[in-house]
């Protein structure tokens, strides 16, 4: 694809102090993805020509975590001498570039496309040297007020060094900007650092572009939730809850039924197709499918797995990495690890394990059943208590149960073994060597009754 001429750069060196963790606050998790990553996810539409992030503390850690994004590159700030100095560490890397850099923070992760398309469209449609992401809010306490002259920007004043009348202003800096490189990084070394901090701080580049004649503009997000910012844990909470109830409203609008949106858990990848019905206590993750009409029962939780349509998924089931076909049920307390494949109209019941196995169309496999790295036909009945023997101690060796067998409760199938179609396994069998097609397949002790064997005992 064509590179748009946008290089990001994100910010992500801070200690995250009030996190109080021993994780780096860029990789705590909202919606089971690292701030970063949604950050990084809602500018790639963009198609950015080159993606800097910008860190500091634990900085191997960090770039360990995106060890598999080689489009992603990293610098190191240090020491941290504020906004200014985060965003010259990335010079190195746009030296040759030109284009527009558009600034991120690695700990806003509401941000979305559509207000960086706008902030960019802005920039280059009104030829601006910086433009600046702004936001009206009814408690600006905090935050850096636009302050405007005959209605452009002329400057941005920190909270602590504002007028009593600028204390007033309700338009604020969000902190994301879009820079042309041309003039930016010689701009930044002209920031004084001359205060009590002795920081180098992006805002004063305001005053600065209008000393120098250079164009500023300004764009206003639209919902001010995009601009918050993440510092501890009752932040990271609070912004947890608006991802899941913006899914939640996205899907409920799509005809999705949700009982209880407050204890339903959508992360924002997922799908869920009409008339389906989620209730309380349901966890969908990562980029799981649900089908239409499906019913989804209390405590389950679905991660990267794909439903079919009219799927019933009964209480407290989990299902990781697998597939199921329509009019499947599934449960209660039913358990698909990795690699399962349930067919169309196949029934998994109560307390039954499936890893890394097929269960053909019709097939039901209802009790107390652990049945690995097998492949079941169609119109199998699996009996309560079946175990396919699957690892030997070394190794993990198949099993295959074709079309029609019955296999008999409590029955262990020791792999690597074949029942054939239509064959029968007798309840309590060991079954070690392969069943013919149509035959019954019996391994078990002979039964001995000892006749007054009680009456002697007691």
């Amino acid at each position: 694809m064509t590179k748009s001429g946008v290089h990001v750069v994100v910010l992500a060196a801070g200690k995250g102090t009030r996190m109080k963790s021993a994780i780096p606050k860029v990789l705590h998790r909202i919606a089971g993805r690292p701030l970063l990553d949604h950050v990084l996810a809602a500018a790639e539409p963009l198609r950015p020509a080159s993606t800097t992030v910008v860190i500091g503390h634990q900085a191997e850690t960090i770039r360990a975590a995106y060890a598999d994004r080689p489009d992603v590159g990293f610098v190191v700030q240090e020491p941290q001498l504020g906004t200014g100095h985060a965003l010259l560490m990335a010079e190195p890397r746009l030296r040759d570039a030109a284009g527009t850099v558009l600034l991120l923070y690695g700990d806003v992760p509401l941000l979305t496309t559509g207000t960086l398309e706008a902030l960019v469209g802005t920039h280059r449609a009104e030829h601006a040297s910086a433009t600046v992401l702004t936001a009206t809010v009814d408690r600006p306490f905090g935050y850096g007020r636009i302050v405007r002259v005959a209605g452009a920007i002329a400057r941005i004043v920190e909270e602590r060094d504002t007028s009593p009348a600028e204390r007033e202003i309700q338009e604020i800096n969000a902190g994301i900007y879009a820079f042309e490189l041309g003039p930016l990084f010689d701009s930044i070394r002209g920031i004084a650092s001359a205060n009590a901090q002795g920081e180098y701080y992006l805002p004063d580049l305001v005053g600065i572009y209008r000393e120098r004649g250079l164009g500023v503009t300004t764009v206003p997000v639209k919902n001010a939730d995009e601009i918050r910012g993440i510092n501890s844990r009752a932040e990271l909470a609070e912004v947890e809850r608006i991802v899941r109830q913006t899914k939640n409203d996205e899907l409920m609008a799509a005809g999705v039924t949700i009982i209880d949106p407050a204890t339903t858990y959508v992360h924002p990848d997922v799908t869920v197709g009409a008339d389906t019905v989620l209730h309380p206590n349901v966890y969908l993750e990562g980029r799981t499918a649900i089908g239409a009409a499906c019913e989804i029962h209390s405590g389950t939780r679905i991660v990267d797995s794909t439903l079919g349509d009219r799927v019933t998924v009964r209480n407290y089931c989990i299902i990781t990495e697998s597939s199921v076909a329509a009019e499947a049920v599934l449960g209660p307390f039913a358990h698909l690890r990795p690699a399962s494949d349930v067919k169309e109209g196949a029934h998994v019941g109560n307390f039954v394990e499936l890893k890394k196995t097929t269960l053909g169309a019709g097939s039901k496999a209802n009790h107390l059943a652990y049945l690995g790295d097998a492949t079941i036909g169609n119109g199998v009945n699996v009996g309560a208590g079946v175990i396919t023997c699957n690892y030997d101690g070394t190794t993990k060796h198949p099993t295959v149960i074709k079309d029609g067998a019955f296999i008999g409760s409590d029955s262990a199938l020791v792999a690597p073994v074949t029942i054939g179609e239509g064959a029968y396994v007798a309840a309590g069998s060991t079954i070690t060597e392969d069943v013919p097609a149509g035959a019954l397949g019996i391994a078990r002790g002979r039964q001995v009754n000892k006749d007054g064997w009680a009456s002697k005992k007691k």
